[in-house]
């Protein structure tokens, strides 16, 4: 049987990325989400934001999933479509329940216009599951941008920065963890 090299081995290992920008793609893809996904990229942090990290042929589920069990932090995007979508909602319960940190932006919205919609296509337990999940995003410390009156490059310089200190909280835990053991 043939060994695959060490490198190799390494990436195959490696998480697909370190930080996952959940969002409404329709209302952030071409302006908060995607600018600051290209701004943790250009500071060597591996984002993951689907239009950017998929292709053609990929299971959503099944990549975005994996994407979010693999990352260290998340980003929720909050805006005023966001709670329409079954994949921001779902994504948010993943981050959620699997314990990521996660920097809540609250883009265009306030965190009490966010509420899960029940439009009758949805089993009672997902509402309940997305309902707890965004709950616990709307207490959670995060950052609000006005885009009609708002900073952007001010917006940006502080998005990257709340989620660089978390991603090093993250890894400080890490290391803790690991000298314990």
């Amino acid at each position: 049987m043939q060994r695959l090299p060490a490198t190799l081995c390494r990436i195959i290992a490696r998480p697909s990325c370190d930080v996952f920008v959940n969002h409404r793609g329709i209302d952030t893809k071409r302006n908060v989400a995607g600018l600051i996904h290209d701004r943790l990229t250009k500071m060597g942090v591996r984002s993951f934001l689907d239009s950017m990290n998929m292709k053609p042929g990929d299971k959503l589920f099944d990549h975005i999933d994996r994407a979010i069990l693999g990352s260290k932090v998340g980003v929720a995007v909050f805006s005023p479509r966001y709670c329409d979508s079954y994949f921001c909602l779902h994504e948010l319960a993943l981050l959620m329940e699997t314990k990521k940190k996660v920097v809540p932006i609250f883009y265009d919205i306030k965190p009490s216009q966010l509420v899960v919609k029940d439009n009758g296509t949805r089993p009672a337990k997902e509402l309940q599951r997305f309902s707890l999940a965004l709950e616990e995003a709307k207490y959670t410390v995060g950052l609000t941008f006005d885009p009609l009156n708002g900073d952007w490059s001010e917006f940006l310089r502080d998005a990257s920065d709340a989620v660089m200190i978390n991603l090093l909280e993250v890894e400080e835990e890490h290391n803790r963890m690991k000298r314990k053991h």
